[in-house]
């Protein structure tokens, strides 16, 4: 039930209720007053949230937000109303839930990547906004600085650890000296992170090669063009190259050329390894966030968090099916995924 429709229903049983017991010659006392209006407040919490498409991380992401919120005796259904929403990669259905959130008053929105979080700071500059998972919250305008965000937005930003990914693939590839980079253009946080990646890359002395998309239609043909000239394929945060992760990797496999990409998830979906955090660690970061936020942090004073941990990631059976060697001073701290079916 929307949170207007509980307000209007607690408004009229409580005219009804005190009518009866003045018929009755009864009163209502200060504390019966004072827990029904404690009670009213807590179940009139709404929280929305929009997450920008469909894919492991961003689900992942998602779940962490939801489980912390309800450890924080947020729940759905019992008291209040969380608004989960998938733009599903559409602009046009970003701003129309956006607007859905605050036509409801919403007391928190929380959006769960860049463009997301983009929608919901365009839709309102008051209702709290927080940030899930942005590359880069000041380059994307959505706050003036990470140390003082200074007006309705905070959260998380999961700046990609370029450097130390690269370091990664030199450990993996000690040979290597051409890294094809692949992102779309369709996304700031994917610009900037793989721009990053670029001269994270060229720091360490590889040669980059770099690939640009607009849709996952282009996947394919990027992927191939690149395994034809690089020992490896880094894709950075980028939601949608994460879409179509396996396209990428069976563009890849066919010259058997590695990918390295900057989250967790993708390496289950076929990438080699990765330094990254997890991403429902971050979810449940962002959630803390949010709680933060619903019992009366200022969002404008709220400093933006960076993630807290990060782990090495490897898929065994893609190291083993491509012939690689693990190094041996990374694998005993190393998390294993499985190979995603």
């Amino acid at each position: 039930m929307m949170r207007n429709g509980i307000k209007n229903m607690l408004r009229l049983s409580s005219v009804m209720a005190i009518g009866l017991l003045a018929a009755c010659g009864n009163t209502v006392s200060e504390n019966d007053s004072s827990a029904a209006t404690n009670e009213s407040e807590q179940e009139q919490v709404y929280i929305g949230i929009l997450q920008l498409t469909t894919h492991p991380a961003l689900d992942q992401i998602t779940e962490g937000i939801l489980d912390e919120l309800a450890a924080a005796g947020y729940v759905d259904g019992e008291n209040a109303t969380i608004d989960f929403q998938n733009a599903q990669g559409d602009q046009a259905n970003m701003k129309s839930i956006a607007e859905s959130f605050v036509s409801h008053d919403a007391d928190i929105m929380i959006g769960v990547a860049t463009p997301a979080a983009q929608a919901l700071k365009n839709a309102s500059d008051e209702i709290p906004v927080i940030l899930g998972a942005v590359q880069d919250p000041v380059g994307a305008g959505l706050v003036e600085s990470l140390e003082a965000p200074g007006s309705n937005a905070t959260g998380l930003s999961n700046r990609t650890p370029s450097n130390e990914q690269m370091a990664l693939i030199k450990q993996f590839l000690p040979d290597a000296t051409t890294i094809g980079v692949m992102y779309t253009t369709a996304e700031d946080n994917a610009i900037i992170s793989g721009q990053r990646a670029e001269q994270a890359a060229a720091d360490l002395g590889f040669e980059v090669v770099t690939r640009t998309i607009t849709t996952t239609n282009d996947i394919a043909q990027a992927a191939e063009s690149l395994a034809k000239e690089v020992d490896a394929i880094y894709v950075p945060n980028d939601n949608v190259i994460a879409s179509g992760m396996a396209t990428l990797v069976d563009a890849a496999d066919a010259f058997g050329i590695p990918v390295f990409p900057a989250a967790d998830t993708m390496v289950k979906d076929g990438g080699v390894a990765t330094f990254a955090p997890s991403q429902y660690g971050m979810g449940t970061q962002i959630g803390q966030i949010a709680v933060d936020i619903l019992k009366g942090a200022d969002p404008a004073t709220y400093p933006v968090q960076l993630v807290k941990e990060n782990s090495v990631y490897i898929n065994q059976a893609k190291v083993d099916e491509l012939g690689l060697t693990i190094p041996e001073e990374i694998k005993a701290d190393a998390v294993f995924v499985e190979l995603a079916e």
